[in-house]
């Protein structure tokens, strides 16, 4: 993974949207941090954002989660995007984004109140589990 590093930080602004996210996911899955790349993919998001799917906002919050990588700007773009779109989300792209920010330690009331305003208007969606992590 370090040598395709090397290739995609100098070329990260011309990736797609989806080659991003899918990219930070496949090096958080393996649990392989890179900062430089996780600095360079919140730089070249960030300026997309409105352009990103719920699914997108999910998993780029939940991979940088899970390697405890912090983007405060990235994450204060993504929540104040998300938080008006939260009708687009599915129960676990919601629970996934929550769990992100809650890992990383970053406050966004906002966001938070319009996830516990949703969840408890579709509670029946979220599994048991799902709201134990929503409220975790």
């Amino acid at each position: 993974f370090k040598g395709v590093e090397q290739i995609i930080v100098p070329r990260v602004h011309q990736f797609r949207n989806q080659n991003l996210v899918n990219t930070t996911w496949a090096y958080s899955k393996i649990g392989y941090t890179s900062p430089v790349l996780f600095d360079k993919t919140a730089d070249a998001l960030i300026p997309r954002i409105r352009c990103l799917r719920s699914k997108d906002f999910a998993n780029i919050v939940w991979a940088f989660a899970k390697v405890g990588h912090s983007s405060p700007q990235l994450f204060d773009t993504i929540a104040e995007v998300s938080s008006l779109r939260l009708h687009e989300f599915n129960s676990q792209e919601i629970t996934n984004t929550i769990w992100a920010y809650a890992v990383v330690g970053h406050s966004s009331p906002e966001l938070f109140e319009q996830i516990a305003k949703v969840v408890s208007h579709r509670a029946q969606e979220f599994s048991a589990q799902g709201i134990t992590n929503t409220i975790w």
